[in-house]
């Protein structure tokens, strides 16, 4: 009887310590895979105005029928997001757009081309967009290089488009935040220098 107790505390033990090991090197392989896979940024298109560039001011009008001038040089950087009322993501967005913009001291604005008046009033007052102005502007896309829906689009204090992209998600409005922290256009160009100097070091090394 006691032979066999300390047979199975022994197996027991041997367990543990197998488990313990298992979990150590999914850890390690967590942590790997986590340095190899790149975060996700803004897509940014290829139309439009370049990051970088001087961004030309543009009188819009919002749902009031109040006047806004959107680019150039203001007191603070803008985020423009162009969503619409039949876009269940910008929907989904608009929370996140909102919590950014507060935290990165940013003026919020919202854009669409659509223009049935009452139907984004309605949408406007369903997720209580009171203040931030909500404006209707074709050109306003077109001059930005909107082609689909949620696209932001972060002008910064001087008067530079300092990003823009599709973006789903809130990494992703953060990816145009950092690009104008930074300077660097995108995300996936700041991850392509970060290769190549790691790259480079390894060469270093080598040699």
């Amino acid at each position: 009887m006691t032979v066999a107790l300390l047979i199975s505390n022994l197996l027991l033990w041997v367990l543990v310590i197998t488990l313990a090991i298992i979990v150590f090197a999914l850890t390690r392989q967590i942590g790997v895979l986590h340095e190899r896979v790149a975060p996700a940024g803004a897509l940014t298109p290829t139309s439009g105005p370049k990051v970088g560039e001087l961004t030309k001011a543009i009188t819009v009008k919002d749902l009031s029928g109040r006047s806004h001038s959107l680019g150039g040089a203001a007191d603070a950087a803008t985020l423009l997001l162009f969503v619409s009322p039949t876009c269940p993501v910008c929907r989904n967005l608009v929370p996140t757009a909102q919590s950014l913009a507060r935290h990165e001291r940013l003026r919020l604005v919202f854009a669409s081309d659509g223009d049935n008046l009452e139907r984004h009033q309605a949408y406007a007052r369903d997720l209580k967009l009171e203040a931030h102005p909500y404006v209707l502007s074709q050109p306003l896309g077109i001059a930005y290089g909107v082609s689909k829906l949620p696209f932001a689009v972060l002008i910064s204090k001087q008067g530079t488009l300092a990003g823009k992209g599709l973006v789903n998600t809130r990494e992703h409005l953060e990816s145009l935040v950092e690009s104008m922290l930074t300077g660097i256009a995108t995300l996936q160009d700041f991850v392509k220098d970060l290769d190549q100097d790691n790259k480079k070091t390894v060469k270093e090394h080598v040699a």
